[in-house]
């Protein structure tokens, strides 16, 4: 490791390998902590939280659910309830957010910076048509003609892929599928123009061709519009398929941050190494899986060292007693938050660490067909292409 703190080298903790320089930079997230009291306690939702966004970059924030993404989001956005402890600096285009007034954000919601809901079904009003839904998302920024503004919106439904644009502006949301209500929620936050995109598990509950098709969309107006985007997932497919950058977050705060490759390909934190090899993969069927044992820590209660430390399989005593430092490692613009990272380095298969268990074999399967001899056996995948090797019949 280099010792150097990321808060001490903010251009290259940030920048990333996306090619933007330090000068366009849209939104500018530095020590960003947001605390909610509670009669039982503070909720530290979000802690130490820095990262930054350039013009048509994609930056990809993963974790498990109560890790702190959408709360990050939502401060951005200035939408954090009355009760929200909001601390450290949001800048977007060099202007403070933190601060401002609801109504003093409002210029800056939907037209500088624009949010795509988790839900669509929840987020567009059921009683109004998509195209009034759009239109007034319009007219709120702009002053024009209600004619106008209905153009517009009609002129943002065929922009994200949705047929006969005219004619679906003037339905209800429920006359929509669910994919085509992702594609309306994508073009009513477009429809400002806005230089930042937030996009909060965009393709939830879709079906994979769908999400391919929103996913599609999001990059070919990032291509058009030059926006940057922040996509907010649980699901590293869809990291790994359109981000530059990733941060992944645990506990609160960002555990690790750098190019999506350098993550995926040489992680330096032991919950990244959890997170990518507990994903279930079709061609290892009976295969060993890597999950993470044990559940995230209480945002009331953090462990008073690493928040991982109770899961962590390479834990030490300095990590019961310290936080660390996010620092940059052993590779260039890629930092972790972890005292081991030089160590997992050097371990040439990290996922070993984590304790396995077996996906789609049994220890006994002749006790399964003997009580019911109808229950199909799903064979070690190895000893299927060991029998096919040799000849033999592999149901023999």
């Amino acid at each position: 490791m280099s010792g150097v703190d990321v808060m001490n080298e903010p251009e290259s903790a940030t920048d990333g390998g996306s090619g933007s320089g330090s000068g366009d930079k849209l939104i500018k997230v530095e020590n960003l902590s947001v605390d909610f009291p509670t009669d039982d306690g503070v909720v530290h939702a979000v802690r130490d939280v820095s990262f930054s966004l350039g013009a048509g970059e994609v930056l990809g924030i993963v974790g498990e659910s109560g890790s702190g993404k959408s709360v990050s989001s939502m401060a951005i956005m200035g939408l954090l309830p009355k009760t929200a402890q909001v601390g450290g600096s949001i800048r977007f285009k060099g202007r403070e957010l933190v601060g401002l007034s609801y109504k003093q954000m409002q210029p800056v919601r939907g037209n500088g910076i624009s949010m795509i809901f988790q839900d669509p079904m929840t987020s567009l009003n059921p009683v109004y048509t998509v195209g009034w839904q759009l239109a007034e998302a319009y007219l709120a920024h702009h002053d024009v003609s209600k004619k106008a503004a209905f153009a517009k919106a009609i002129e943002s439904l065929e922009l994200v892929g949705i047929p006969q644009p005219d004619r679906r502006a003037a339905q209800y949301p429920h006359e929509f599928s669910g994919g085509m209500r992702q594609r309306a929620m994508i073009a009513m936050a477009i429809i400002n123009d806005p230089d930042v995109i937030i996009a909060d598990e965009p393709t939830t509950a879709l079906d994979v061709t769908v999400q391919a098709q929103i996913l599609d969309t999001l990059l070919r107006i990032r291509d058009e519009t030059r926006a940057g985007i922040m996509i907010i997932t649980h699901d590293l497919g869809v990291v790994a398929g359109m981000v530059d950058r990733v941060q992944v977050m645990y506990g609160g705060t960002v555990v690790e941050q750098g190019g999506v490759d350098e993550v995926f390909e040489a992680q330096r934190m032991p919950y990244t190494v959890g997170l990518l090899g507990s994903i279930p993969n079709p061609q290892l069927l009976g295969k060993r899986l890597t999950p993470i044992k044990g559940a995230p820590p209480s945002l009331m209660n953090l462990p008073k060292g690493c928040s991982f430390s109770p899961r962590c399989p390479l834990v030490i005593d300095e990590c019961r007693e310290s936080e660390p430092l996010l620092l940059e490692t052993d590779r260039h613009g890629h930092f972790a938050r972890c005292h081991r990272s030089a160590h997992l380095a050097t371990i040439e298969h990290p996922q070993r660490l984590f304790a396995t268990e077996e996906i789609g074999v049994v220890e006994n399967p002749a006790s399964l067909t003997m009580a019911n001899p109808d229950i199909p056996v799903a064979e070690d995948l190895g000893v299927v292409e060991a029998r096919l090797h040799e000849g033999e019949n592999p149901s023999s």
